[in-house]
């Protein structure tokens, strides 16, 4: 009988045993970075514990926000619906179904103002999961700060206006690639100068992932498109040593617990080799700073519980590989929104790790572990042969539109499934270990009657607003979009003015297309 074959889920061989040493003469905080971007770690400062949250109107989110900062969450994270996400206004036929479902509904800067209401800006950070739609948020987020009387020079978060996974992923696109990423760059230049805090991108692999791609794939797909962006970026004409400090990268953890720790070791240090290459000279330029989300997509219906498990495994594997941020999923996501208990729960286990299990006492604690340290040289190997193939098509932009990373994530995804039907990949509860008293939790369900809410909310603020002002700041940005200039401060004066995000989206839909 042949021997079974141990692999990672990249299909990485995994041998019985690692015992050749190899030399570590990098310290923390060194380029390439690989033992992480700090010298003393978290014996400095802890990752920042954010829950994602958001959903139903911005009063019901408003509500958790406060409950969650009440609970020692550190910095907030937006889950936004999706009409906000392809820039429908919530009365829009398109919305029908849809508002508030998975995160908040955002239709004008009214709902921004109750969003962040008694939340100092200035004081907090705040990580906003929007792509197609990011420039109008940020706007949204830049004027509440404004009203509440902050310096905006000092507010500090992260937007993910990453529109490259959209494509590649996830779907929540609007515009055709190039004006897309003229957005992105945009975002870039007006915060360099203006807002110089926040983080302009989070460069996404965490979708990638959800859509089935293996952690090697995670980790090569999201660095050709940090690549692109850093390329556009270059082309606009922007310094590499400025705008590169405020990019940052979202990643997903698994359940493969040292891979997940090697494709974090890996990506720092092909990150720094890759900015050093297109010119950055600084090292905060060549750091990959990263905020880490629990596997939305290893969770399960089926004996929900176990999944408190899977996080703990997974938020431990993210400490281990250097997160600057992490949010860990509720237990019960695989049936709903999380509810107040199951969120608790899961800001508790980062608590809990943080504070009691001693892994924050040194840096790098798995460091000079023949299989760690190997693994990661595997991992980037692997990584940078499909980057090779990315750059040999154009770069990401290129093997996006020939449909060549859709194709590799697809094929993954098939061998997975196939895997776990065929019994080579075990999940507890799913495939073995299960039983049949179906599923008893407590689910979070959003009222349908909240589009009624907002459409009711969105027919006051028309009623009220200056209307001319409103069409004034939509014509200019109208002129500005089909032109060359940086198209935030035109956003932003609409934003103020109380146009909606629907408007506002329209307006470039009518200068770019759709895609």
């Amino acid at each position: 009988m042949a021997e079974k074959k141990f692999t990672t889920t990249s299909g990485i061989e995994i041998k019985e045993v690692y015992s050749e040493p190899r030399s570590i003469t990098e310290r923390p905080g060194e380029f390439p970075f690989t033992r992480g971007i700090q010298k003393d770690m978290y014996r400095g400062k802890t990752w920042t514990m954010r829950q994602y949250a958001g959903f139903s109107t911005a009063e019901e989110s408003n509500k958790r926000y406060h409950y969650l900062l009440g609970q020692g969450t550190m910095g907030l994270s937006v889950a936004f619906d999706l009409p906000t996400q392809i820039g429908y206004d919530s009365d829009h036929p398109m919305a029908d179904g849809e508002v508030g479902k998975v995160g908040v509904a955002i239709d004008s800067l009214k709902d921004m103002e109750i969003l962040f209401d008694g939340i100092e800006l200035e004081k907090i950070t705040t990580s906003m999961t929007i792509n197609a739609t990011a420039a109008i948020l940020l706007s949204m987020y830049i004027a509440v700060a404004k009203k509440q009387g902050a310096n905006i020079q000092q507010i500090s978060g992260t937007i993910q206006n990453d529109i490259l996974k959209e494509y590649a992923a996830r779907g929540t696109y609007i515009y055709p690639p190039k004006p897309s990423m003229r957005l992105v760059t945009d975002v870039f230049e007006y915060c360099s100068q203006q807002v110089p805090k926040w983080n302009t991108i989070s460069i996404s692999g965490y979708h990638i992932r959800e859509a089935g791609s293996t952690a090697v794939q995670e980790l090569a797909f999201t660095l050709a498109n940090g690549k692109a962006y850093l390329q556009a970026a270059i082309h606009k004409g922007l310094d590499i040593n400025v705008f590169a400090k405020r990019l940052s990268f979202f990643f997903n953890c698994h359940n493969n617990f040292f891979e997940e720790i090697a494709k974090f070791r890996a990506a720092r240090r092909m990150w720094a080799k890759m900015t050093q290459e297109l010119g950055a000279s600084e090292p905060s330029a060549q750091k990959l700073r990263f905020h880490t989300q629990t596997g939305g997509s290893t969770l399960t219906a089926q004996q929900p519980l176990n999944n408190i498990v899977r996080v703990s495994n997974q938020a431990l594997a993210a400490v281990l590989g250097g997160t600057q941020s992490l949010h860990t999923n509720g237990y019960d996501e695989a049936l709903s929104l999380p509810t107040e208990a199951a969120a608790k729960i899961a800001l508790r286990t980062q608590q809990i790790i943080a504070f009691e299990s001693g892994v924050t006492d040194t840096v790098d604690p798995l460091a000079g572990s023949y299989f760690v340290e190997q693994l990661t040289d595997e991992i980037e190997a692997a990584a940078w042969k499909y980057i090779e193939t990315i750059d040999a098509m154009g770069g990401s932009v290129n093997a996006i539109e020939s449909g060549y990373m859709q194709q590799e994530i697809g094929n993954a995804a098939y061998e997975y499934q196939k895997d776990l039907e065929e019994g080579n990949r075990i999940l507890v509860g799913v495939n073995k270990f299960t039983e049949n008293d179906g599923v008893h939790a407590e689910v979070f369900r959003v009222d349908d009657s909240i589009r009624k809410v907002q459409t009711d909310k969105l027919n006051k603020l028309k009623a009220e607003r200056n209307s001319t002002a409103v069409e004034k700041a939509l014509a200019e940005l109208a002129g500005a979009a089909a032109g060359t200039e940086n198209l935030m401060p035109h956003i932003l004066t609409a934003v103020e003015a109380y146009a909606t995000l629907g408007e506002i989206a329209d307006t470039l839909r009518k200068e770019f297309g759709e895609y």
